[in-house]
Formats: C-alpha cells, structure tokens, sequence
C-alpha cells in the first residue's frame, strides 16, 4: 500500500524564465530561444495555499496513475472529493493515496493489480484529507 507523509509547504515566490516553445517529445524540431513569461511552481501548483499541503509517496501501489515512490503530491483539503479522483484517505488511522470509487458504497483502488481495492465499511474508520491535484517528481 502507498503511504503517505504530510508536509505543509512555506509559500514563497519564485519566478523562473517560461520558453515560449514546447518541447517536441516525438522527432527533434529546430531549436527556438523564444523567451517567454515567468512561471512560479507555486502559481502553477496550488490554488488555495491554505488549505494545501504536500505529500512524499512511499510504495507502488499508485504506479498505473503515473505516481510512484519519491514523488511529492501535491493536496487540496478544501476540494470535495468526488468518483475517480485520487484521493488521501485515512483508513483506521493510517494515511493512503487511492483512487476514490463511490459507485457501489466506497471503495479506495489502487493502481497497481498487485494491490486488492479497500472497500470501506462501517467497521472502519474513514476520512478523506484531500484530493492529489498535481504530482511533483525529482530525477
């Protein structure tokens, strides 16, 4: 199961130089030096600062969703979460990163088939902290 650890990020400005141009990801294109605006990954990542947080993923069970250990996600508590969102869940007082199913009761899927789906019953305690809006990786 991936866990997770909360982190509260200190919000402070930094603006780095934006290319205009897109980097092709298929076949190589000519090189253009357009400067563009300026982009600071806060702006870019986070719409409500206080009530967002930041996360570091432990384990595999999120890898179908393009989150995989290391990576910092990025969380928005003041977001109600909805079916198919990917979600940080409080099961029995233990932090997950899952995808919410509420189609037939709730159900917290993993992406990874090595994994079972959690479904929730009345037996367990449950919560949502918040929804993953963005995901933040480091090679």
């Amino acid at each position: 199961m991936a866990k997770v650890t909360l982190l509260k990020p200190e919000i402070s400005k930094l603006d780095l130089t934006l290319y205009q141009s897109k980097v092709p990801a298929g076949f190589p294109s000519p090189a253009t030096e357009y400067l563009g605006d300026t982009l600071d990954l806060n702006d870019y990542l986070i719409n409500n600062p206080t009530a967002s947080f930041f996360a570091k993923v432990e384990g595999d069970s999120m890898i179908g969703a393009g989150i995989f250990e290391g990576d910092l996600l990025v969380i928005d508590k003041s977001l109600n979460a909805k079916h198919k969102d990917i979600v940080i869940a409080s099961v029995n007082d233990e932090f997950t990163v899952k995808r919410l199913d509420t189609r037939d009761g709730i159900q917290l899927i993993a992406e990874n088939t090595a994994y079972k789906p959690i479904k929730l019953t009345g037996e367990m305690e449950f919560s949502i902290w918040g929804v993953v809006t963005g995901v933040v990786r480091k090679f």
